[in-house]
């Protein structure tokens, strides 16, 4: 390896790195570390970390022996510049456990990888996180290309980078495998990050609904208190493991015998429940980490929810458990429950233990927790997992959606959220989970923004939420009500093939209310409603049921039966239940039957443990909810059925050019919000091959007139104030000047108007229609991309239409046709139509930019000229400043934990 010049190396302080490099991680068993970056007073540490290393590994990693580390290479190795020379440690507690490292060669764009694994910490996963966490560095520090020496017959080090998704060359000699590699990351590498990520975070998830032992820490024979009901609730669900109650001052809880401590547990503990007083846990977690538990759940208060010392508390004791390898759910949690027949866990305080059903279910509010079980028991919604997140200062949705993903026990996954962790990233995940299981979702704090949005985030009216929802493929409800509306049909029905609904009932006044309520929500009706009339017996009411089933014009059925007095309503249910079976048409039933709210007995079909499954038919004490709840699914059904589109990036991006301009802008600034100037926005939209409509910005009607001639005629003169010329009847722009004379005259009016010598002269763009595609943050869905006609009236009515970054070329396409004024674009009146390809290759760049540079806060391109001859930006409007919700961009890394998180 090269080494650097020593005079070098002393211009840099070694313990000085970007903090934004620390990172805890989830490797493949779920289990976590810390990484972060190498510095001098690791020395003894990593003298430690060497001395457990086997001399095979040793032989691996030095080429030779290697028995001890020299106290000069010692002094090398723990002592770097982190620019030309970087090195990552993986922290177990106060142990280094994995050392990855880059040098640069000969100063060139090239640096030499290397890293080594502790041998009882092999197979975990730390290499390929070594290899990625190292990547960005380099990137960063402006490296394009790695190359690494290993010997061949290290078939562990070669695997990691064959791997790793990058295009990687290689030669051999004497036995030594030389590998070369560009570090810039490629659609494969992205894919096999992402799934790596996919199966750790899975697997965290694993371990805490999957433990074969539970550790309750608290349990108490007080009925009064929290670790009684915790214990309690564990015994009652007959859990399938071991569970161990833990109080210092009781030999037995409900005859089984108790352990002072978790540490005093004769066997290993996957489980630990926390129910002992906030000020007690930090005590509790110590044990639980000597321990090596694999996850802690805390039920106890008084923490974030409590106020600022909480808020404190909390996040050092979730900082040290994952620096120890733990998961940490709450606190304040509810629990989690897995219904599973070889595990029945009920880690929770809600009484009792649900019916085993295929819905996981994810909340954040310990809560209302207890009453969405029991709601959900009560409509016959059976689940397969359930977690309260409580706090969610670790275990988070996005971690679940990870999960469920993979989990056979889950089809359909509910969620009732108060705010995201990453909202960029629940928008990759839930993408991709909706593709196959459906995802309904409560957001409740919808119009509460934190403050640091307020200054760049817009207003995005509710139809414009709910489409960014459904871009997803997330099912977004109002309330509790309606999420269990909606998983009713989908737990038990099929999706249905299309929009056209028939509906066949007993009285003509509920079919036309329940025709009345499809026709709302943009369903088609199959056929007019069928009246069978109040006195048809069941086998007539069962026959129109078969008719419109058996309908070619059908996708899905509404039935509404009012009772009527000569027959009971059950023998009506039973003939409807059994034409619904004997038919098995892939096409979805919901009712109105007897007023009855959840799945009657009369309706359902049940598996062998007696709860209601596939086949059973939802009913809703009215039909506008029934017909609600079908029409959402009807929707989710049809996104399902919609071109997925690819993500694609345009030509001509520069983003390591962009990414250096961004550091340099914000650097300047001391890292505060601000407004940058027009060469500035020009220097940066060049980077995404965006161009703005050529200007200059003068002082003097002379400097106007140079100006336009050195543009070239016809320009435009424009006032410095965007409030002029925003504002046609202000008359802030002159168009179409030709000569030197309008430009005089174009210059004094504005200056008279505007009282500011300053104006811009622009070129002429070719006539077009006026657009307006901006970027902003929000607190729901991170970056939105926003697209709509520029001017007062489109501004005034909110006919913008979003989408959230990333964006596919589906996305970008629809986006441009989703406002109201849209066909104006397209040849309205036998207008000649604009260049919609060139709009929407202007979308997905600014996607791009929003995905690469999350600094990037708001960015306007108002007015973009959209013409048959293309798609011509005349001005720009840029702020950056620190990101306020976490980019989906890098390595991978848990959501950090910071105050402001």
């Amino acid at each position: 390896m090269a080494d650097e010049p020593e005079e070098a190396r002393e211009e840099r302080d070694p313990y000085d790195y970007p903090r934004d490099w620390e990172a805890d991680v989830v490797l493949s068993d779920g289990g976590t570390v810390h990484l972060r970056p190498i510095v001098p007073s690791d020395a003894d540490a990593l003298v430690a970390f060497h001395g457990k290393l086997s001399e095979r590994t040793r032989y691996f990693r030095y080429f030779g022996a290697y028995p001890r580390i020299p106290p000069r290479d010692l002094v090398r190795f723990s002592t770097v510049d982190h620019h030309d020379r970087v090195a990552f440690v993986a922290m177990l507690g106060d142990d280094i456990i994995a050392v990855g490292r880059y040098e640069r060669l000969d100063g060139g764009p090239s640096a030499e990888v290397a890293f080594v694994v502790d041998d009882a910490h092999q197979g975990r996963g730390l290499g390929s996180i070594l290899l990625e966490h190292l990547a960005a560095a380099a990137s960063e520090r402006g490296l394009r290309r790695f190359t690494a020496e290993v010997l061949a017959e290290n078939a562990a080090m070669v695997r990691v980078f064959r791997d790793a998704g990058y295009q990687v060359s290689r030669a051999i000699e004497e036995g030594v495998l030389h590998l070369e590699f560009d570090i810039d990351p490629t659609e494969e590498s992205l894919a096999v990050a992402r799934s790596r990520e996919q199966a750790a975070e899975a697997r965290s998830v694993h371990n805490l609904l999957h433990p074969r032992s539970v550790a309750v820490i608290g349990a108490s024979a007080d009925p009064t208190k929290v670790g009684h009901v915790a214990f309690t609730n564990l015994l009652s669900a007959d859990f399938t493991g071991t569970v161990y109650p833990v109080n210092p001052e009781h030999r037995s809880v409900r005859g089984v015998r108790a352990y002072s401590s978790v540490l005093d547990v004769p066997d290993p503990v996957d489980l630990a429940i926390v129910a002992v007083p906030a000020e007690v846990v930090e005590s509790v977690l110590d044990g639980a980490l000597a321990k090596g538990v694999k996850t802690l759940l805390i039920v106890s208060g008084g923490f974030a929810e409590a106020g600022p010392l909480g808020l404190h508390a909390e996040l050092r004791l979730v900082g040290e458990a994952r620096a120890h390898g733990m998961r940490v759910v709450g606190p304040n949690a509810l629990g989690v429950l897995n219904t599973a027949s070889s595990v029945r866990l009920n880690a929770t305080l809600a009484p009792r233990l649900p019916a085993r059903g295929r819905t996981g279910f994810f909340c954040q509010s310990g809560a209302l927790g207890t009453a969405i079980l029991a709601d959900a028991e009560s409509r016959g919604l059976g689940l397969s997992t359930f977690v309260s997140a409580g706090n969610r200062a670790d275990v988070s949705g996005n971690d679940l959606l990870q999960y469920w993903e993979t989990d056979p026990d889950t089809d359909l996954v509910l969620l009732y959220l108060e705010s995201f962790g990453n909202p960029r990233k629940f928008a990759r995940l839930a993408r991709r989970l909706a593709r196959t299981k459906p995802i309904v979702a409560v957001k409740s704090g919808r119009h509460a923004v934190r403050p640091q949005l307020a200054a760049t985030s817009a207003e995005v009216d509710e139809s414009s939420v709910q489409a960014l929802f459904e871009q997803a493929g997330v099912v977004r409800v109002e309330s509790l009500a309606q999420l269990f509306d909606t998983a009713l049909v989908f737990a038990h029905q099929p999706l249905p093939a299309g929009p056209r609904v028939g509906i066949v009932g007993n009285s003509s006044a509920i079919g036309l209310l329940a025709a009345d309520t499809a026709r709302s929500q943009g369903l088609k009706l199959a056929f007019d409603p069928v009246d069978v009339g109040p006195q048809a017996s069941p086998e007539e009411f069962a026959a129109a049921v078969r008719e419109a089933l058996n309908s070619a014009d059908t996708d899905a059925l509404v039935v509404v039966f009012v009772p009527p007095l000569a027959i009971p309503g059950t023998a009506y249910a039973r003939a409807l239940r059994e034409a619904v079976v004997e038919m098995a048409r892939d096409k979805p039933i919901v009712s109105t039957f007897l007023a009855a709210e959840g799945v009657p007995a009369e309706l359902a079909v049940l598996s062998d443990d007696g709860t209601p499954t596939r086949g059973s038919v939802p009913s809703y004490p009215s039909p506008e909810r029934a017909v609600n709840a079908l029409a959402r699914v009807i929707r989710y059904a049809a996104w399902r059925q919609r071109p997925q589109g690819t993500l694609v990036r345009p030509g001509g991006i520069h983003v390591e050019q962009a990414q250096a301009l961004v550091r340099e802008l914000l650097a300047a600034e001391d890292g505060k919000t601000t407004l940058l100037s027009d060469t500035d926005v020009v220097r940066l939209l060049g980077c995404y091959g965006i161009e703005v409509v050529p200007f200059r910005v003068v002082s003097t009607v002379d400097d106007a007139v140079a100006a336009a001639a050195g543009l070239g005629y016809p320009v435009t003169l424009k006032a410095v104030d965007e409030r002029l010329r925003g504002r046609p009847d202000l008359a802030g722009v002159r168009l179409d000047l030709t000569s030197e004379d309008s430009v005089r005259t174009a210059y004094e009016g504005l200056c008279a108007v505007s009282g500011d010598d300053e104006v811009y002269v622009q070129r002429m763009a070719p006539k077009g229609i006026s657009c307006v595609i901006g970027l902003q943050d929000d607190p729901s869905f991170g970056s939105l991309v926003s697209f709509g006609l520029s001017g007062l009236v489109s501004t005034l009515l909110g006919d913008r239409a979003y989408r959230a970054v990333p964006v596919t070329d589906v996305d970008a396409a629809t986006l441009l046709r989703e406002p109201r004024t849209a066909p104006l674009l397209t040849g309205y009146r036998g207008d000649e139509p604009a260049d919609l390809p060139a709009l929407q290759d202007m979308v997905l760049r600014v996607a791009a930019l929003a995905e690469d540079n999350p600094e990037v806060r708001s960015l306007a391109l108002d007015p973009i000229l959209a013409s048959p001859d293309g798609a011509f930006v005349a001005n720009a409007r840029l702020v950056l400043g620190p990101p306020p919700t976490r980019p989906d961009t890098g390595p991978r890394r848990l959501r950090p934990i910071t105050p402001t998180d």
